[in-house]
């Protein structure tokens, strides 16, 4: 394969799944690392490899960092009134998914001790408040763990999202563009993202107001992919495509 097909197949991969990792694109294309590693660099108005990840570079806008840590206190009101709307969506007997960062901190304080539900998450601070909630049976999804986000990622944890069925997943966000989509901090979000609202029943994006209008480092869907966004004014239901 010459190199402007490679470059084409690597464009058309990254319209369908936003992000892929460097050894993918090279099995993808049937060339070494090596030679994927200099097509980008060779075209750097198309590509961007970030943390051994490969994506479009017009998804990435800037190269602000996340923090859990600087983030707790960013519109902590707003957040909590979007968690508390969040939580009247959880009911017995149902499996659901939260996602990483601090809105969905907040809603997993905001479960009731009496609530019977299954909670799968992959947030070291989340798995911390469900602990102590003696109704919640939940599953801690493992792999490596990463300190910006207190969260893990690894291969065993898509897996296990793929073959489950989950209720309702709550997802959180960086940005939320109209034109751009929904997009988040960390590139090893994107696939357990993406994974868990895959296996949902219901999907519901769960940000405050200060999100709109704002792009992040990597798009992980569109908001016609959500049923609903709920933030502090409410929840806005939506038909998903």
């Amino acid at each position: 394969m010459l190199k402007p097909d490679r470059l084409r197949a690597l464009a058309d991969a990254l319209a369908k799944q936003n992000v892929m990792r460097l050894r993918d694109a090279a099995s993808l294309l049937d060339v070494s690392e090596m030679t994927v590693r200099r097509d980008i660099a060779g075209s750097p108005e198309r590509f961007t490899y970030l943390g051994g990840y490969i994506v479009s570079a017009t998804d990435v806008p800037n190269n602000a960092g996340y923090s859990l840590e600087e983030e707790k206190d960013h519109f902590a009101q707003a957040k909590a009134e979007a968690s508390a709307l969040a939580a009247k969506l959880v009911v017995d007997h149902e499996t659901i998914f939260i996602d990483c960062g601090t809105t969905l901190t907040t809603l997993a304080r905001l479960i009731p001790l009496e609530r019977h539900v299954t909670v799968v998450c992959y947030s070291l601070n989340v798995a911390e408040i469900l602990r102590r909630k003696p109704n919640v049976r939940m599953i801690l999804l493992g792999g490596v763990y990463v300190p910006s986000s207190d969260s893990f990622a690894g291969e065993e944890s898509l897996e296990m999202l793929r073959r489950m069925g989950i209720n309702k997943a709550f997802i959180s966000a960086g940005g939320v563009d109209n034109a751009r989509g929904v997009t988040c901090w960390n590139f090893h979000e994107v696939a357990l993202k993406q994974a868990a609202m895959a296996s949902a029943v219901e999907r519901h994006l769960v940000v405050d107001q200060s999100k709109f209008g704002v792009v992040k480092a990597v798009r992980f869907s569109q908001i016609d992919d959500f049923d609903s966004i709920i933030t502090e004014k409410g929840q806005e239901h939506r038909k998903r495509k």
